[in-house]
């Protein structure tokens, strides 16, 4: 049964990045669909606007009424492993004998009527695979995109193609969260880092790295893997491929890097085509190194350097990733996804870089009692390069408290004088306490729901200064 063929969607989950951009899909193509999410946010607000249903209480009754007029085979229910297993919705459809299946297996399904481009990674797959979409738009390429975060550019994390044009390209972000990238078999796939990371799914990193070989291998024959230097050490594979790195000597790399007015400027070496004088507005090694994957990727496809710079040019980034939300000459406020050490020493290294005379304000949530608990020393080591950090409480997501993992352990590690244990509801009043020069917040769990909030005390600041000055 093609997975368009069914007659109502129910989502599970259905407010989660990956989950939205599936709902707004089947909704494109006329599909009912509804949907429960534990809590009401801008995204799931859209997701209403577009017209599909969504409540925010467990409720067997109302899953009964909206299934009522519907045989058991006509509906899909789409999960998301983050759903607790004692979620009352999920107790009553398991145990009922509807077909549930996981976001993933839906992305597998839809992967397979077009040549699939699969990015993934423990950091860096989101910007990529935004990225990689935004230079083939920009190169008129027919292309439907499944995107884990919020793109500037389109404004949205998912846009689509013409599904009856056979020579069209879908572009996905691949998880490796409960191994979810194994149900796809891309034509491009690419790699960006193997950093050790869920390891409540995986146990150890020896074990991920294992996913992520077979999912390497996973690619079609007569397609392309690309890997990052690193991450062909780390896996050692045995299989031919493109490597990237961001100097080395490998098939891409970049070279003549500076900045300029804020932007990295930099060539790209490549065995097809260097590319000369690239800038993106983008900071951070991280992502320069980003944007040569990404270009490997286009020249797989025949896309020319002239297409290339222009896209990179254009490329405005990412919702929630290294998110400009207040920049003046006075006080600068930034809001980044990070939530793993290496995610934040980046984040933060490139506000270092880019303002090397302000300090640096660091309000961070950790996400999930066991990643706080496996990468301890790493978040205490990344959070030190902080001028100031406000360590907000532990964000539990789908798991349940662990004995002694808690945001003191994690201050108590840190080195730095300038660190507060400070509750969210606080976090406003703390910095009208002690203004910040650059501020930036950090994390991926409901920590989001304090942009607004700052981004207001600091522009009534901005505005009142003006009027002093007057």
């Amino acid at each position: 049964m093609n997975v368009l063929d069914y007659k109502l969607y129910y989502f599970l989950g259905v407010g989660g990045i990956g989950m939205s951009a599936l709902a707004r899909y089947f909704n494109h193509y006329g599909k009912p669909v509804h949907g429960y999410d534990k809590t009401s946010t801008v995204l799931t607000s859209q997701l209403q606007a577009e017209g599909i249903s969504i409540h925010f209480n467990e409720d067997e009754e109302l899953v009964k009424e909206l299934f009522a007029n519907y045989k058991k085979e006509e509906i899909l229910v789409i999960y998301t492993p983050a759903v607790p297993k004692e979620h009352r919705e999920l107790i009553y459809l398991q145990s009922t004998g509807y077909k549930l299946q996981k976001r993933a297996w839906v992305l597998g399904e839809i992967t397979k009527q077009f040549r699939t481009i699969a990015i993934a990674g423990t950091h860096g797959k989101t910007t990529t695979t935004t990225l990689v979409t935004h230079i083939l738009k920009t190169a008129g390429i027919e292309c439907f995109a499944f995107l884990g975060g919020i793109s500037q550019n389109y404004h949205t994390n998912l846009l689509l193609g013409d599904a009856s044009d056979k020579d069209a390209i879908v572009v996905v972000e691949a998880d490796e969260y409960d191994r979810s990238f194994l149900t796809l078999y891309p034509y491009i796939t690419v790699i960006t880092s193997v950093d050790a990371d869920h390891l409540d799914i995986y146990g150890d990193t020896n074990s991920m790295h294992l996913t992520y070989t077979q999912f390497a291998y996973q690619v079609q024959k007569d397609g392309f893997l690309i890997v990052k230097k690193n991450v062909d050490n780390d896996l050692n594979l045995n299989v031919k491929r493109l490597i990237y790195s961001l100097n080395l000597d490998t098939e891409y790399s970049a070279d003549s890097i500076h900045i300029t007015d804020g932007e990295f400027c930099y060539n790209i070496n490549s065995p097809i085509e260097s590319v000369s004088d690239v800038a993106i507005g983008l900071p951070g090694l991280h992502n320069v190194e980003n944007s040569i994957a990404a270009v490997a990727v286009a020249q797989q496809l025949g896309i020319k350097g002239d297409v290339i710079n222009k896209a990179l040019r254009s490329f405005k980034g990412v919702k929630r990733r290294f998110d400009y939300r207040v920049k003046t000459k006075s006080v600068v406020y930034i809001d980044d996804y990070a939530h793993h050490p290496e995610e934040l020493k980046a984040a933060i290294t490139a506000a270092k870089q880019l303002y090397p005379d302000k300090k640096v304000t660091g309000i961070f949530q950790p996400h999930l009692f066991s990643r706080t608990r496996d990468f301890a020393d790493g978040f205490a080591e990344s959070l030190d390069l902080l001028d100031v950090c406000v360590l907000l409480e532990i964000y539990p997501a789908r798991e349940q408290p662990i004995e002694g993992i808690n945001s003191q352990m994690l201050l108590d590690k840190m080195k730095s004088v300038n660190k507060f244990l400070v509750k969210k509801e606080n976090v406003v009043g703390f910095l009208k306490m002690h203004p910040p020069e650059v501020v930036m917040t950090l994390g991926a769990g409901d920590i989001d729901s304090l942009i607004e909030p700052i981004e207001k005390m600091l522009k009534e600041g901005i505005e009142g200064l003006k009027g002093q000055k007057r």
